[in-house]
């Protein structure tokens, strides 16, 4: 492992990856419908894409598959995009809820309502859009795990009180005992110590092209090993490291930091992070 200059630091975009990233207008023209559509499609929360530091939409192929089933939907059920959101939410589109979104989902819902704040006001000082907020508290959408960090240091919480009620402390945890936490499309991450510990172990499981799905930062210090496969990660946008079996990182949490699973085949590490409570 080594340090890669920073003019090497963007992500490469694989054939085949989830995460590449598309403008509306490449979207619009994939679809052959008019931007003003798309944003139409946000509004009513049918869609949710993020935005890029300049604010600009950026859709991902998941992103593109959903919008193809909405066009599935309204021609052949012949129904209005307004009837549309109700359809996909009791059939069941790309992202129908699992017991850990809608899990999730509802904590964040009620730690934003305890603090008495609207969807705009949290939305924007999480940096992320109302219609991808609204999503995600519905359980029609899996956050990222940046998205996750940034709503958890804006609600004075950590990604560790995500994963459910706080269990008894127990030395051993089998695979079986695992608490599992489900981002978006392609990362996985389990929960390797049970009760409220100083650190936060995790064993993460990243698909090839699925990332962070943005840069984060947070308190704390990050430790990470490799296990299997490859991982890109960039600190501050400046450090760059290419990360294979049997490699370790450590780093600031304060640090931004985003990753990405540019290689062939899943990586799986231990990252292990100090938590602050």
């Amino acid at each position: 492992m080594g340090k890669v200059p920073a003019s090497k630091s963007k992500p490469r975009n694989g054939s085949n990856g989830s995460q590449i990233h598309f403008s509306i207008g490449k979207v619009a023209k994939i679809l052959n419908v008019s931007t003003s559509m798309l944003r139409k499609w946000e509004r009513l929360g049918i869609i949710f894409p993020e935005r890029s530091p300049s604010g600009y939409r950026k859709f991902t192929r998941v992103e593109v598959e959903r919008l193809k089933e909405v066009q599935k939907l309204k021609t052949e059920k012949n129904v209005s995009s307004a009837a549309v959101v109700h359809l996909l939410k009791h059939e069941g589109g790309p992202n129908k809820d699992s017991a850990e979104s809608s899990s999730i989902s509802r904590r964040l819902k009620r730690l934003r309502e305890q603090l008495g704040w609207t969807l705009s006001v949290a939305a924007e000082r999480a940096g992320i859009s109302v219609s991808y907020l609204s999503n995600i508290e519905r359980g029609h959408a899996n956050a990222s795990v940046a998205t996750l960090q940034k709503l958890a240091s804006l609600y004075k919480t950590n990604v560790l009180s995500f994963f459910g009620d706080v269990l008894p402390a127990q030395k051993m945890v089998r695979p079986s005992e695992r608490r599992r936490l489900v981002t978006e499309p392609g990362v996985t991450i389990e929960l390797l110590a049970l009760g409220q510990c100083a650190m936060e172990p995790h064993l993460f499981r990243v698909s090839p092209g699925a990332s962070s799905g943005g840069a984060y930062t947070h308190e704390g210090e990050e430790f990470i090993f490799m296990l299997n496969g490859t991982l890109e990660i960039w600190l501050d946008e400046v450090e760059h490291y290419m990360l294979n079996a049997g490699d370790s990182l450590y780093f600031s949490s304060t640090q931004s930091h985003r990753w990405m699973n540019s290689g062939h085949e899943d990586a799986v590490m231990l990252w292990c992070g100090s938590v602050i409570f």
